[in-house]
């Protein structure tokens, strides 16, 4: 793994962590409505950026599969087209 795969992961990471705190200081309902929305639409930043960062990957990931003798690479099936998650 190369040093710009750890800070990939890393701001994966972070970003996660960050979105979980928001959820729990939305949850709290401490907040007064503006901070709550201002909250709710940081969220749905790191929302976004984590989830084209996990398609990102998605598509890096390959599976070997064995034909004939042969390892051969293909793209990876998340089974999302019949219904998976």
């Amino acid at each position: 793994m190369t040093s710009s795969n750890n800070e990939n992961a890393f701001d994966f990471e972070r970003s996660l962590a960050e979105l979980e705190a928001i959820v729990q200081r939305l949850e709290s309902s401490d907040l007064s409505l503006e901070d709550s929305l201002k909250a709710f639409e940081q969220g749905v930043v790191l929302t976004r950026a984590c989830q084209q960062a996990l398609a990102s990957a998605e598509q890096r990931v390959q599976l070997l599969v064995e034909e004939n003798g042969v390892s051969q690479a293909r793209p990876f099936d998340s089974g999302r087209e019949n219904g998976g998650y």
